[in-house]
């Protein structure tokens, strides 16, 4: 019988090239594929949108060892292939939650955290900033540990798969608590950008939908966790919600939509998708990019002056927009790491060319803000500077693995290695 082939990621703008793939069944497997490899990169469920996790090696899918959580004091212990909505279920089923979930409740935990996925709201921190324990497969085969508080776990949490395959991770629990999200939508797209900080800083998570213009529909979701008597916050100016029954202008409708109107669990309300629904789009391109709470105003002024000055080529390649606020945290790649931080996020249209000539064009006009991209989406520039902690993960990376077999050429792109060692 002919080899598995991996496919293509879950939106179909990239197909990977691996040489070999394999599923893991077991830690056991994984850990003789690993030890018997040149190259591995790891393979979880498929969200990324660049060439992050592929590789001319072998290719190995861990989603197979998915087991139950298993809760602990504090915490629960979870498969690193886990969807983020198993293990929501899970906790939501026996009074516990999460801090905070993604749009998408689709993607894996190791995935997620490998990349500095985030949800969003200005007091709450990336996904896996909830992470205090890792159980990893080195590049010997060996299974080995880091957690929060030793001295390489800050930089161990968000590695971009270079410093072992995740096999469990641990992630903080608290007891279970209820959202509301309602919809506003009277806003024009230039006055939520003069008050992006009132507006993002408002409910416990915060969403601006639109499209860089006082045209299109601008939308603002706001998720407010349960008690709350603070009653609407003041940009609001007393207007009332967009009826729950009413479907979104800029998410549009659709069962595959969370509630919105009445208060439920925490995770059926922080998510915009339904985990039991397709996510999102579908056929789409992702770019994202993380510009410091300071800089939010501008950054959002200058990509607005940019779609403006396309003569509406940005708008013709965008699905839409989502702006939200993300805590500073201390993981050395994080998108967070040492700054509150805003967050510029673009569904672009699936046409891969003309996508990457608009990224870059957005980056220009980023350049002056400090940006940083998502290491899992659709960007072209890495700015050293903009990411202190850089030449640290560097130096841990070359101790955890001296041969290389976790690295890949964007992984080499991320640290400044041209083309490999």
């Amino acid at each position: 019988m002919p080899a598995p082939q991996p496919g293509t990621n879950w939106a179909g703008n990239h197909t990977y090239t691996a040489g070999r793939y394999v599923r893991a069944s077991s830690v056991e497997e994984a850990q003789e594929v690993i030890s018997s490899s040149r190259k591995v990169r790891l393979l979880g469920t498929r969200h990324s949108f660049n060439a992050l996790c592929d590789t001319d090696g072998t290719l190995l899918d861990l989603t197979g060892l998915a087991t139950d959580p298993v809760l602990g004091r504090g915490t629960v212990r979870v498969a690193g292939g886990t969807p983020y909505n198993d293990v929501a279920a899970h906790l939501q089923a026996r009074g516990y939650a999460l801090a905070n979930l993604g749009s998408l409740p689709h993607i894996s935990v190791a995935g997620a955290t490998s990349t500095g996925t985030h949800g969003s709201g200005a007091g709450n921190r990336i996904l896996g900033a909830g992470v205090s324990r890792l159980e990893l497969i080195g590049a010997d085969g060996e299974l080995r540990t880091v957690s929060r508080g030793e001295p390489d776990f800050d930089g161990s949490v968000v590695a971009l798969g270079a410093l072992g395959a995740i096999v469990s991770l641990d992630l903080d629990v608290e007891p279970t608590y209820d959202v509301r999200q309602d919809l506003y939508a009277h806003l024009r797209w230039s006055e939520v950008v003069e008050r992006i900080d009132e507006v993002l800083g408002s409910a416990y998570s915060v969403s601006v939908f639109g499209r860089w213009n006082d045209t299109d529909p601008t939308e603002v979701l706001a998720k407010t966790r349960l008690p709350d008597d603070r009653g609407p916050a003041d940009w609001t100016g007393g207007t009332e919600a967009v009826p729950a029954a009413t479907a979104s202008l800029t998410l549009g409708g659709g069962d595959h939509i969370t509630a919105r109107g009445t208060p439920g669990p925490w995770s059926e309300r922080l998510p915009h998708f339904r985990g039991d629904r397709q996510p999102s789009f579908g056929e789409e391109i992702q770019s994202e990019w993380f510009v410091p709470a300071t800089e939010a105003a501008a950054a959002l002024r200058a990509v607005t002056d940019l779609a403006a000055a396309t003569g509406g080529e940005l708008a013709a390649l965008l699905i839409v927009s989502e702006i939200r606020a993300i805590r500073a945290d201390d993981l050395w790649l994080s998108p967070a790491e040492g700054r509150e931080t805003v967050a510029l996020h673009f569904t672009w249209k699936r046409e891969p060319e003309a996508v990457l000539a608009m990224v870059r064009r957005v980056e220009d006009a980023l350049a002056p803000h400090a940006a940083r991209p998502h290491w899992g989406k659709v960007y072209d520039r890495i700015e050293p500077a903009h990411h202190p902690r850089l030449g640290d993960f560097r130096a841990l990376a070359e101790r955890v693995d001296p041969a290389d077999v976790f690295r890949n050429p964007m992984v080499d792109r991320v640290l400044g290695v041209a083309d490999g060692r």
